[in-house]
């Protein structure tokens, strides 16, 4: 993708105009602008297309967006600060920052739409519920996530670190580390390293009509993860289902499809 320049006067985040960093929410921001441009060259650019930012900060990534003038985009910002600050930087955003919670916010758009965001990183995981919640809107998610959350999202059945995101996520989308993000790109650094994702909506491949029940399931099998499934999961299934022979594993050994077929094979749950 080719970009074009970034707007003098936009392309440095300076503490003194965006306010102070606030530690409760997590805020870390993006400075390097070969990560920021690397970042957004991970989106398919589609005119007509509408695009969800999360937590645009200081507009590391939002002056980008600014430039594609056939999208229709919005952000979510829940920071009184930095959304004065986008306010004042870019007058085109008028009407387009949601000031909300995320997690307590409802889909932006009536249609289909991609999901950008350097994430919080105390909230990353209930984020990944809500694009979960969200997800039969959701086209795509490109996120930075703490390179920890970001690999055990996109880990595979074996691995100590394969859990209920996993799962969950991988069961409706197409889950792809792409690369690390140094914690030198970030105002203050990190002590953690970080790490970017994509999520690629799959529609629902294995035709699971009831998100709820499923996601109670894959959270029963991890909640006791060192127990076979057996133990673990006689509180919510029919007792038929004990005899089973993926009963004699333990939740990090099923693959996404061990999970369906529990899921569709023996009906509702108790609870």
């Amino acid at each position: 993708m080719a970009y074009n320049s970034v707007p003098q006067g936009r392309n440095v985040i300076s503490k003194d105009s965006y306010g102070q960093l606030k530690k409760s929410l997590g805020q870390h921001f993006l400075h390097d602008e070969n990560m920021c441009k690397k970042i957004v060259d991970q989106l398919v650019h589609v005119p007509g297309m509408r695009l969800l930012e999360v937590g645009p900060g200081g507009g590391a990534l939002t002056k980008y967006f600014m430039q594609w003038k056939d999208i229709d985009y919005k952000a979510i910002e829940i920071d009184q600060e930095k959304v004065a600050y986008l306010d004042r930087t870019y007058p085109e955003l008028a009407g387009k920052i949601i000031m909300q919670d995320i997690l307590q916010a409802d889909a932006p758009f009536d249609q289909k739409f991609t999901v950008i965001g350097n994430f919080p990183y105390n909230i990353s995981s209930p984020i990944l519920f809500k694009v979960l919640e969200w997800e039969p809107q959701v086209l795509e998610v490109i996120g930075m996530f703490q390179k920890e959350v970001a690999l055990r999202v996109a880990s595979g059945p074996g691995s100590k670190v394969y859990g209920i995101l996993s799962v969950l996520m991988q069961a409706f989308f197409k889950v792809e580390y792409l690369f690390d993000v140094h914690e030198n790109c970030f105002t203050p650094p990190p002590k953690v390293k970080s790490g970017v994702l994509r999520f690629t909506n799959l529609h629902n491949p294995h035709d699971i009509n009831d998100k709820r029940r499923f996601i109670i399931l894959v959270k029963a099998a991890f909640n006791q993860r060192r127990k076979t499934l057996r133990n673990a999961l006689k509180s919510i299934l029919p007792a038929e289902a004990l005899t089973d022979k993926l009963m004699d594993k333990r939740a990090e050994q099923l693959a996404v499809t061990d999970f369906v077929y529990l899921y569709k094979e023996y009906g509702a749950l108790k609870s």
